[in-house]
């Protein structure tokens, strides 16, 4: 099992209850420490609070990860089983710690308040487990190694596993992996190519063990992030380097920036560049495009948003599916405006769509959904993406002297 290789278990019945308002924070908490720290989680599970169901969920644990972290089903009470599932799936007898119900006892005097018989629970570990102290409560942790794994078991009280976390887990994690001193992150921003085809090109890189390559879609976008473990950061920038290098041989086009750096902003920066002037239509989307091209800098004079009116009278000029009315629309404003470019989304009650042309190539797509459902944040984070590859491809052809007509629905 690879060291670095990490599951969360989440414990208790509220987790699972259709009923229930409880969200589990703690494994998103968790995930990103162990992110400082080189470990990938790999896995994360929901069980119940049956010391079987969760037995079972660690044994499968232990035969594909080396570290294993629980929270929840520590307190006192009858349904808390974590301490009996640990016993179960390592195969040890409970052992009560008269030390640890000493510790216990004197937090419960420190807080003024009275312990009740059945915390002596919390003070029976299983056999050869390390007890971990809680600063912010009352319900210790502990830890067991058990076949190559460390299953590490935390209370289920957020705070009371950040406290944990930082100042007991985290040094024991550090100092048992020998983690690297250094985890750098580069992160590629892509536009106007989808999840599925990005993972085609580079789908080698993403196993990868370090560096790791990973993928965080949205709509129109997918970031791809690059992150190595190493000594130093001269030696995490070697590592990442050359799959950076072929990640962009594959795929540059589509790489607006790095980091944070928005796609409004390639947006703007295509724009300008570009020497066009732009036209941007909605109808029914809330207004989801203008607010987020808000966002940038845009030269004087070279950004334009067409009236509702306006929008509303070519809309009903056109007849056909959404799409062909959008690309329509789109040309139509171009005349209407006197622009270069025109990018449009309209988003109606069972399908949305959304185009972008510079008069000479057209890129268009549209979506479908259940009657009285729509989702223009789809369609206008697609339109902003094609608009920037489109005006980005406009200053590259200008600079050749070469500008193909075309329709993509990728």
């Amino acid at each position: 099992m690879q060291p670095f290789h990490a599951e969360i278990i989440s414990i208790g019945e509220e987790l699972l209850s259709s009923e229930s308002e409880t969200l589990d924070t703690n494994s998103v908490y968790i995930t990103q420490q162990l992110g400082t720290l080189g470990v990938r989680v790999l896995y994360k599970t929901t069980v119940g609070d049956d010391e079987m169901r969760i037995a079972d969920v660690l044994r499968i644990a232990m035969q594909r990860v080396s570290i294993i972290i629980t929270t929840g089903g520590l307190g006192p009470t009858v349904d808390d089983k974590t301490r009996q599932a640990v016993a179960i799936a390592t195969n040890r007898q409970l052992v009560f710690q008269q030390a640890l119900l000493d510790e216990i006892a004197a937090k419960f005097a420190r807080f003024n308040v009275r312990m009740s018989a059945n915390n002596r629970a919390q003070a029976t570990l299983p056999e050869g487990a390390v007890a971990i102290s809680n600063p912010a409560g009352t319900a210790p942790g502990f830890y067991v190694e058990h076949n190559g794994a460390i299953i590490i078991s935390l209370p289920g009280v957020p705070r009371e596993v950040k406290a944990i976390m930082e100042q007991s887990v985290l040094p024991l994690l550090r100092t048992r992996l020998g983690a690297p001193r250094v985890i750098k992150t580069r992160v590629l921003r892509t536009a106007g190519i989808g999840e599925s085809h990005i993972d085609e090109q580079i789908g080698h890189l993403e196993r990868l063990s370090n560096p790791t390559v990973g993928l965080n879609a949205h709509a129109g976008q997918t970031d791809i992030r690059i992150t190595a473990r190493a000594e130093s950061e001269s030696e995490a920038d070697a590592l990442i380097a050359p799959v950076e290098a072929e990640i962009r041989a594959r795929i540059g086009d589509y790489i607006f920036g790095i980091g944070k750096e928005t796609l409004e902003q390639a947006f703007a920066d295509a724009l300008a560049r570009s020497g066009l002037r732009i036209v941007i239509g909605e109808l029914y989307t809330g207004g989801i495009v203008q607010r987020r091209l808000s966002k940038a800098t845009f030269c004087d004079g070279t950004l334009h948003f067409a009236d509702q009116t306006v929008l509303e009278r070519l809309r009903s000029a056109f007849q056909g599916d959404l799409r062909t009315v959008c690309e329509q629309v789109a040309s139509a404003l171009c005349a209407e405006y006197s622009t270069d470019a025109a990018l449009v989304v309209i988003a109606e009650s069972d399908s949305s769509a959304m185009a972008v042309t510079n008069g000479t190539q057209t890129r268009s797509r549209a979506y479908f959904y259940g009657t009285d459902v729509t989702t223009p944040e789809v369609p206008s984070g697609w339109a902003i993406a094609m608009g920037w590859h489109m005006l980005k491809s406009a200053q590259r052809r200008s600079d050749v002297g070469d500008q193909p007509a075309s329709s993509d629905n990728r």
